[in-house]
């Protein structure tokens, strides 16, 4: 019933568009009869409104995969290079948190493993929102970042990288089934920054899927039933991304196709240093700002690869 009402919408939409494009044509023919200024600044006015909004429906287009509209689950893991690595993850965890609030998004960091010195090893964050896993699809790689290091005394240019990962929210039993009997569930005192115990009781909550060997671990939030709850979220999420890879796997085998590893993927370089600059490998698209990038401003980035993707086969779910 969902996806119909989301069709009907879609419908509506265009219809509605069909006809007032008709409108402007007969704007056009009245124009062209009376030779009247006004009525072709109308028209004018009419024509920049429609193509504006021709844009917006195209765009739309992208959002046509099966789990577009559903919550997004988005996990980010420092690459190899210690400290500073780990303050790479940081930053592109502040600025998926950015751009979250930037869209009016609901942005839940769920699980975050803090660094030795400084950033985080790895963070995983529940975005709701209308779209969101449609938008957020576009960060899936590698992504590379090149400054000057603020933890090299010699202040020498560094390459840092972080794998992000992003997969939509299962949805109950629709998509994936759990059998109690394969998982193990543990429970431990929740850790703060540097590893020290933050509380008394036992409230962080590990599971262990054993068929799949998938362990998911969440402790922020304040009881072992809501941090339960949270993990297995995680963990449906998890198993329903790894039967969409069997199948498209399947599919490119199929197909012969060559499916690449996703952390030799890189996607995207952020360079501070010598020069400033934000690339998108896949569109070619980039922008002399990354200051704005990093601090959520994203959707440029996201509108030129969703647009190059669109009328692109997708697998079956």
């Amino acid at each position: 019933m969902r996806r119909l009402s989301q069709l009907q919408e879609v419908v509506e939409q265009w219809d509605g568009f069909h006809k007032r494009t008709q409108s402007a044509l007969d704007l056009v023919q009245l124009a062209i009869q009376e030779n009247d200024a006004s009525i072709q600044d109308s028209l004018q006015e009419e024509v920049d409104a429609l193509a504006s909004q021709l844009h917006q429906m195209e765009f739309q287009l992208a959002f046509s995969g099966p789990y577009d509209d559903r919550t997004a689950i988005l996990a980010i893991h420092a690459g190899a290079g210690g400290t500073e690595s780990q303050d790479w993850a940081e930053m592109l965890l502040r600025m998926y948190l950015r751009w979250a609030e930037r869209k009016s998004y609901k942005a839940k960091v769920l699980e975050i493993s803090s660094g030795e010195e400084a950033g985080i090893k790895s963070a995983t964050v529940e975005v709701t929102g209308k779209w969101v896993y449609g938008y957020l699809k576009a960060e899936r790689g590698v992504h590379r970042l090149v400054r000057l290091s603020p933890f090299d005394a010699s202040h020498a240019r560094h390459t840092s990288f972080a794998l992000v990962e992003v997969i939509p929210e299962a949805e109950g039993d629709v998509d994936v089934t759990i059998s109690p009997d394969d998982l193990k569930i543990d429970v431990f005192h929740a850790s703060g920054h540097g590893g020290q115990n933050v509380q008394k009781t036992s409230t962080a909550v590990r599971i262990t899927h054993l068929p799949s060997g998938i362990i998911v671990t969440c402790q922020n939030e304040r009881s072992q039933l809501q941090n339960k709850e949270s993990a297995m979220k995680v963990l449906m999420a998890r198993l329903m991304e790894r039967e969409m890879k069997r199948r498209a796997d399947e599919q490119a085998r199929l197909k012969g196709e060559h499916i690449s590893a996703e952390w030799g993927n890189q996607i995207r370089s952020y360079v501070l240093h010598p020069y400033k600059m934000v690339k998108d490998h896949r569109t070619g698209y980039e922008t002399s700002s990354p200051e704005a990038v990093l601090d959520g401003d994203l959707e440029p980035l996201l509108e030129a690869y969703l647009l190059s993707t669109v009328g692109e086969s997708k697998a079956a779910p």
